[in-house]
């Protein structure tokens, strides 16, 4: 309601619904996922947040990702780099794929009817380590801080990634789908996002040619 009480002429594209059907990003555009994490939230109690993404037909301008129970605000503006709180995140560094931390959910890498899992299980092996935090959100800051090298996983609505691709984009990180194609900030995508020597060798030695769909 404040949001479209100040800004009478921007849209808001939310998970939990906002009274209209956004079907195009131009114009202000504000991605909001009011609780990314849910099951945690009534779970654990943690490892939930705030995301807020701002487009600007089709841009990503803002992105504001904010760690609740650790009071952690990661937080940039395009051109002007990442913080979290008053902390400017450095740009990434490259990391070879067998001290990566991976972020991915089990269930990729479990045989299924659904989708190839070869891929990902040979992933989990080969990897440092994998975690699995249940929020994107916090997932993509996670890697644009420096604590975990790449996210992979195959169904996202934009609300989970757009403020996290916005911190991304100023820690010089990638992202796409798996099939390395742009993301699109409508509709659902796969997600392959991170340190982009990790990303590159994600997509070429272990995704590409597996057949796994968008």
């Amino acid at each position: 309601e404040k949001i479209q009480s100040t800004f009478l002429d921007h849209h808001i594209l939310g998970e939990e619904g906002q009274g209209e059907e956004v079907t195009s990003l131009d114009g202000v555009v504000w991605i909001i996922d009011p609780i990314d994490g849910t099951m945690n939230f009534v779970h654990q109690k943690r490892n939930f947040a705030i995301s807020i993404g701002i487009f600007e037909n089709g841009v990503g301008k803002i992105g504001l990702i904010y760690d609740v129970i650790h009071d952690e605000l990661y937080h940039a503006i395009k051109g002007e780099g990442a913080y979290m709180n008053d902390t400017l995140l450095p740009p990434l560094q490259d990391v070879a794929i067998e001290k990566a931390i991976v972020g991915i959910n089990p269930t990729w890498a479990i045989e299924s009817p659904y989708f190839d899992a070869k891929p990902f299980a040979r992933l989990v092996r080969d990897v440092r380590g994998t975690r699995t935090i249940g929020s994107a959100a916090l997932e993509l800051a996670y890697i644009a801080s420096g604590r975990s090298d790449a996210y992979v996983t195959l169904r996202l609505a934009p609300w989970d990634y757009a403020a996290g691709c916005v911190l991304l984009d100023e820690v010089g990180a990638v992202y796409s789908n798996i099939h390395g194609e742009r993301l699109t900030f409508l509709d659902k995508n796969s997600i392959v996002a991170g340190n982009r020597s990790v990303c590159e060798k994600i997509l070429h030695d272990y995704i590409k040619g597996s057949g796994n769909k968008k």
